[in-house]
């Protein structure tokens, strides 16, 4: 593992807090709550596989 790419690491832990917050969303029974982690984890996990694709584009991958 040369270099850590700092950005992915942050994209990581907020997919993984928004699964965490949908089974808390779940646990407490909040449809919004469950809505809006689902939609927060599509979006970072979105931007997560374009910023990997402009990066290997740019040949920084």
């Amino acid at each position: 593992m040369k270099n850590i790419k700092w950005i992915f690491m942050l994209y990581s832990l907020a997919a993984i807090l928004s699964m965490v917050g949908i089974g808390a969303a779940v646990g407490l029974r909040s449809i919004p709550g469950i809505l809006f982690a689902v939609l927060a984890l599509c979006a970072v996990m979105g931007l997560g596989f374009k910023k990997k694709k402009e990066m290997m584009d740019a040949g920084l991958l």
